[in-house]
């Protein structure tokens, strides 16, 4: 490098402490993101339980009524 040590320093500081935030706000989203995924995984097996148990009393019913 042909610049002052000085002026380099000060640059590649700059630089890894933007990396650094840059970093940090990809990890926050990631870390959301990944909740998130958590969260609509759980509402979708609860939505998914209710319905099949909403079919099974649909099937029950339809069964006593061919019985009767």
């Amino acid at each position: 490098y042909k610049s002052p040590l000085k002026k380099l320093a000060v640059f590649f500081e700059k630089a890894r402490d933007n990396w650094k935030a840059k970093y940090m706000v990809k990890r926050d989203q990631a870390i959301l993101l990944a909740n998130q995924v958590r969260a609509v995984e759980k509402s979708r097996d609860h939505w998914k339980s209710v319905a099949l148990e909403a079919k099974r009393e649909l099937q029950q019913v339809k069964q006593s009524q061919k019985k009767i």
